[in-house]
């Protein structure tokens, strides 16, 4: 038997999000639903971990940025490593209240961990200097927005995902920092767009199981060099 029970809802400016929990067959599941559109849940968060790994390969950074708090898992993995000071920026505001609330445990661990900072706001005004708060530059940046740029839940979001948008991200990269995004699928053009930037751009595509079925899950990485020079060209 399949229970769903809503453990938080709000009519946001952007559209209805709703946080409910789903329980089958003794196993609980979270799942975040916004503007009536399945956003992530809680079954299978093994490439948020995966997303901070390849985003802090030594396991340790000063300052890192994340674009999207969701279900919470994302700022977990990143909270497990040493990291001085995390800066979350989410565009909607109840989930950031939720956190402080404690609605889910995960929520609660992100909003009370002393060395997170929760900003409302859009993290693409951030990247782009257009938003003072937070203020960059950050040793790492993982944007787990949306389910990539070929599955947005809000259609304006597709502009996260330009060439002016990321080349602003990439420069608010300390120098062998890395920049980390999460996509549901390979996304060939966005490749082409990091590749533009940098030569250091890499496709990971994760093959993911979800019950019966399986997904190419797909994180995609750009770093600054070392030295101090741009690499960009």
């Amino acid at each position: 038997m399949e229970t769903i029970e809503t453990i938080a809802r709000s009519g946001e400016p952007r559209g209805e999000v709703v946080l409910r929990r789903r329980v089958s067959d003794g196993r609980s599941v979270e799942e975040l639903i916004i503007n009536g559109a399945f956003a992530m849940d809680s079954s299978e968060t093994s490439t948020e971990r995966l997303l901070a790994g390849l985003a802090l390969p030594t396991g340790r950074a000063g300052r890192v940025l994340i674009g999207g708090l969701g279900l919470g898992y994302t700022v977990t993995a990143v909270s497990a490593k040493a990291v001085g000071v995390i800066d979350v920026v989410e565009i909607e505001q109840c989930l950031i209240d939720w956190a402080y609330q404690g609605v889910t445990s995960t929520l609660a661990a992100a909003a009370f961990d002393p060395r997170v900072s929760l900003h409302a706001g859009d993290v693409r005004l951030v990247l782009e200097g257009v938003s003072h708060e937070p203020v960059g530059p950050w040793d790492a940046i993982l944007l787990d927005v949306d389910n990539g740029p070929d599955f947005l839940i809000h259609s304006e979001n597709q502009a996260l995902y330009t060439a002016t948008c990321l080349r602003a991200a990439y420069g608010q990269l300390t120098a062998g920092g890395t920049l980390a995004i999460w996509c549901q699928h390979p996304a060939s053009a966005l490749l082409a767009v990091l590749q533009g930037i940098a030569p250091s751009a890499r496709e990971h595509v994760v093959d993911t199981s979800r019950g019966e079925r399986r997904f190419p899950y797909t994180i995609y990485t750009i770093s600054r060099a070392n030295h101090s020079h741009a690499e960009a060209r």
